[in-house]
């Protein structure tokens, strides 16, 4: 079995693949900076206890990693935890993504997961979402080549700054849709601030990049922690894929292992 791995800014997730590239498991964890490599390593193997699999099984690990501070420490934990090959996703490494940007090796290993799973999914051009802490959209032509993007602040990142920042804001859940539009109360007007605002904010996005690709049908592939009901209250099309970029860690695997 193959271990994909990748730690984002808010959560770790991971699976696992056979050699064919079949998924059988995933699962999520929270991102704490503070975790030790041997608290990362209890949590791996318990995880992968939790689907009946043991360290031993697993053949081969992929991972990539936007926390600088913890990448060390997953290093050390995998190789306590097997003796498997553990590949990172890094310069040197074949993606099949030829990237069209200022400084390429500056892009983050999750969003360049991301695109080679949605490239797994459908044909380009196409625009690629990644939610996390930010909400990251990339465009990639209709060659295939990641031409650039934009980042935004994510809607559980901007519902936090709000929340933090004003004396009578409350918390609100961003996983229901909410009740009206036009709010008549105050957790109300912020749900739905948040929720429509996000809603609107990626369809005009959306908009803007297909027309810069010529593309006014360009696939729309999404990942991370999107609520339902931001996904709902858009008007573009999203297809949507939990698994995007570990789908697409599992790939990079295959491009360099298979000779």
């Amino acid at each position: 079995m193959i271990l994909a791995l990748n730690i984002g800014n808010s959560h770790i997730t991971f699976g696992g693949y056979t050699a064919d590239g079949k998924l059988v498991f995933s699962s999520r964890l929270f991102a704490d900076s503070a975790l030790s490599s041997d608290e990362l390593l209890y949590k791996i193997v318990n995880m992968l206890a939790l689907y009946g699999v043991e360290p031993h099984q697993i053949t081969g690990v992929i991972f990539s990693s936007v926390v600088p501070t913890l990448t060390g420490r997953l290093r050390e934990a995998l190789r306590k935890m097997s003796e498997a090959p553990v590949m990172e996703v890094g310069p040197g490494l074949k993606s099949g993504v030829r990237i069209r940007m200022d400084t390429p090796a500056q892009l983050g290993g999750e969003l360049l997961c991301a695109v080679v799973g949605a490239l797994q999914r459908t044909a380009p051009p196409m625009v690629v979402i990644n939610f996390d802490t930010a909400t990251t959209l990339l465009a990639v032509d209709a060659a295939g080549t990641l031409v650039g993007g934009a980042i935004l602040p994510g809607p559980q990142c901007s519902l936090a700054a709000l929340v933090a920042n004003t004396a009578q804001l409350p918390q609100v859940e961003l996983d229901a849709t909410p009740r009206r539009v036009i709010g008549t109360n105050t957790p109300d007007c912020l749900q739905s601030g948040i929720v429509y605002g996000t809603a609107a904010m990626l369809d005009g996005m959306v908009q803007r990049f297909c027309a810069k690709l010529n593309a006014p049908g360009a696939a729309v592939i999404a990942t991370g922690t999107l609520p339902a009901s931001i996904r709902s209250a858009c008007t573009v099309d999203i297809d949507y894929r939990a698994t995007l970029v570990l789908d697409g860690l599992f790939t990079i695997w295959t491009k360099n292992t298979r000779r």
